[in-house]
């Protein structure tokens, strides 16, 4: 059967992710330390696993409304107030979906139509370039540079601009690099996203994740682009809810209705029991999510000490759980280098140009792991290096 006159054309020329790839090769090996997956180590707290295991033993098993629980998107709408000063309608603007991934998707399908252009600043997390391509849109990279500690400037916003880009993607708190845009970043784009009548998808999934004085300030926040801004978050990352598959967009109540009438159609609602689980974590998963931040950033200060201690150079991320070293003194490529290190001393990281071609020379460390897994790879990383001296 010749299915290649069958299949989307598209779909068959989109690369696996590079993610995956080390993932796989770890989970063949034997006594390997894996820093390659984002997934917290913790345990979804128990608290909120009873709020789940509770819906299903009263039965509460059925649909939801599209949009997912209203009692769910009054809560979200509630932590966005809570902590990003940010208001929704729960009625109108705000939509249920299954993990942010999804969410992501149905913006880009809902606002580009084919030829259009959306800007993706990178090193940034593996899906917006295939979904942006899926929906037809051209993927235009802007390139963010270690020196600006990968944040977006409005100069590279500004030279990427043409008159068919409507959608720029905002990856921040940043997936692969650790970045972060501060508040006066924000103002600077917002002003280039003004003057230039863009929608703005902030995918805000590691939000609740930042180190230091200054908290995350939604994009949303800033005056005048609360209008232009679908507000991307989710579960995952901030609860430890990885398997619950739980997400939402907010944003413009006209956006929000389009995106709802994809989802419908393609979903119908998200996963009953996980939205109960929800409603409990949104409204007593404050200490939780403190609780965790205390013991990322821990764990942050650990290895990015470790690895500039042994050489490969590291800039200090101010978000999420990553950390994003360059491998080039080391002569390798960023996928000879990985490659090398999980064959000899049995430690699996990323290429960082499964990110993005910019990310080569560099390589994507995960610490959402313990104490001990992390130094132990550390441990072996520096043995490596002493190797290929």
């Amino acid at each position: 059967m010749d299915y290649d006159s069958l299949v989307n054309r598209t779909v068959r020329q989109i690369k696996p992710s590079g993610i995956r790839k080390f993932f796989d090769i770890a989970n063949e090996m034997d006594d390997v330390i894996s820093l390659s997956v984002g997934e917290p180590d913790f345990h979804t707290p128990w608290h909120i696993r009873e709020a789940g295991i509770e819906s299903l033993e009263k039965g509460r098993t059925s649909y939801t409304p599209n949009r997912g629980f209203l009692k769910l998107r009054a809560e979200i709408s509630n932590y966005l107030e809570r902590h990003y000063n940010v208001k929704y309608d729960p009625q109108s603007e705000v939509l249920v979906t299954v993990g942010g991934s999804e969410a992501i998707d149905l913006c880009v399908r809902t606002l580009i139509e084919p030829g259009d252009e959306v800007l993706i600043p990178e090193p940034s997390f593996v899906c917006y370039v295939p979904i942006t391509e899926m929906a037809g849109g051209v993927p235009v990279i802007i390139e963010t540079k270690p020196e600006n500690k990968f944040r977006l400037t409005a100069e590279e916003l500004e030279e990427k601009i043409t008159d068919k880009t409507k959608l720029l993607i905002m990856p921040y708190p940043n997936n692969p690099t650790g970045a972060v845009m501060r508040r006066s970043d924000l103002e600077a784009v917002a002003q280039v996203v003004e003057r230039h009548n863009l929608m703005v998808l902030s995918d805000e999934i590691y939000a609740s994740l930042t180190y230091g004085e200054e908290k995350h300030t939604a994009f949303s926040a800033i005056p005048g682009m609360q209008e232009r801004t679908i507000l991307v978050n989710g579960f995952s990352k901030s609860h430890s809810m990885t398997g619950w598959r739980m997400g939402y967009a907010a944003g413009p109540k006209e956006i929000i209705s389009l995106m709802t009438k994809l989802h419908q159609f393609a979903i119908m609602s998200a996963p009953t029991m996980s939205q109960y689980a929800a409603i409990e974590a949104m409204k007593n998963g404050d200490d939780d999510i403190e609780y965790m931040r205390q013991q990322y950033d821990m764990r942050r200060r650990l290895i990015v000490d470790g690895l500039n201690k042994m050489g490969l150079k590291c800039f200090e991320p101010e978000g999420a759980f990553y950390v994003f070293p360059s491998v080039k003194s080391t002569g390798l490529t960023s996928m000879e280098f990985c490659e090398r290190l999980i064959h000899s001393k049995r430690v699996a990281v990323v290429p960082g140009d499964a990110f993005g071609a910019c990310g080569e020379g560099f390589v994507r460390i995960s610490y959402c792991y313990s104490t001990q897994h992390i130094i132990e790879a550390l441990e072996r990383m520096e043995a490596f290096l002493k190797e290929l001296q």
